[in-house]
């Protein structure tokens, strides 16, 4: 018996348990949050640990922290190396606060607090179509951010680490080499604008966010080697934008917002961009029909969160040709973003 007719011997998972294993997604994605919050990858990254070590170091209970660690390795998350003694994996390494492109942040702020809360009212977007976070807080998650600055600051330094694992990728995957000045809408604290900076020395750049939010980007800019090519400017994109770029970059913006709102920002951008200008966004493109993709819950997320959207190619030719814009290509890299450029027309 070949290995093909071994696999379709093989007894099939009865629809309940499929769906079963479904539901666990909660909890697993709980349990991550947990263990990201009280560091739990940092403990183990050196050596093993033994539960009573890790309870000491991390102030919880040894056993209820034994079958959060049980379940976790369940999943390639920890692995218990001895009875009750646990090591780091590749998938706990993700969780560490200085690992490259961690995603701690994400997994505090993305899988808990104001996600968690919002998450738990999309009955209230599915059934009204409006934004579930705005409904149970009573504010936009942008007023929130401002009113609640330690939670803005974990949410920053998530975007930071998750923007982090894919910079390579873009950078990789397009040539930003025959560009003067690049000026990176909502950039953050300028981690993607640093990378693209470090590969092309000619350069100069411009970071641009909320005030509140661009008070993080000299420190990171400056550990990177580029802040004497980089101004820093905090505004608000839906008045204007810096001029003079011959590169508009936004990674992660455009799907914030509804559409009326995302062609108000490209008009800014549009008036404000040098002759012969591109537009670069830097999102998921959502493949049409059933095929699996990442980018149908972030879509989801974005209904929850913010009230924007995920796009298909033909919504953002759409979308662009509303703004002044032409869709002129789409680069895929090699994670699961694509940067998708526009031209003024």
């Amino acid at each position: 018996m070949n290995s093909a007719q071994a696999m379709q011997q093989a007894p099939q998972a009865a629809p309940q348990d499929v769906m079963m294993q479904m539901f666990s997604g909660l909890w697993l994605s709980q349990a991550i949050h947990v263990a990201a919050k009280l560091g739990l990858a940092d403990l183990v990254s050196d050596q093993p640990r033994t539960i009573a070590e890790l309870a000491r170091a991390s102030g919880t209970h040894p056993a209820s922290l034994y079958r959060l660690m049980r379940a976790l390795a369940s999943q390639g998350i920890f692995r218990e190396a001895e009875e009750e003694e646990f090591v780091s994996t590749p998938l706990s390494e993700t969780l560490r606060k200085d690992a490259p492109g961690s995603l701690r942040g994400f997994a505090i702020a993305g899988l808990g607090q104001e996600h968690y809360k919002a998450w738990g009212n999309l009955l209230h977007s599915v059934q009204t179509g409006d934004i579930a976070f705005d409904n149970f807080f009573g504010q936009n998650i942008w007023e929130y951010y401002a009113w609640h600055p330690e939670d803005a600051a974990v949410f920053n330094d998530a975007m930071t680490g998750f923007t982090e694992a894919i910079n390579a990728a873009v950078v990789g995957a397009y040539d930003f080499s025959g560009f003067r000045k690049v000026v990176d809408i909502g950039g953050g604290h300028g981690a993607l604008l640093a990378a693209i900076l470090k590969t092309n020395p000619a350069m100069n750049g411009v970071v641009f966010d909320q005030p509140h939010v661009v008070d993080g980007a000299p420190a990171r800019l400056e550990a990177e080697g580029v802040l004497n090519r980089c101004d820093i400017e905090g505004g608000d994109f839906f008045q204007s934008v810096t001029a003079g770029g011959d590169a508009y970059l936004m990674k992660f913006i455009i799907h914030d917002w509804e559409d009326e709102k995302s062609i108000k920002i490209m008009k800014n951008i549009r008036r404000a961009m040098a002759d012969g200008g591109r537009l670069l966004l830097i999102e998921y493109l959502v493949p049409p029909g059933n095929t699996p993709s990442p980018s149908k819950f972030m879509d989801l997320n974005m209904l929850v969160m913010t009230g924007g959207r995920e796009r298909t190619e033909k919504q953002f030719a759409e979308l662009f040709a509303a703004a002044g814009f032409r869709l002129n290509r789409i680069v895929p890299t090699e994670s699961a973003f694509s940067i998708i450029e526009a031209v003024r027309v």
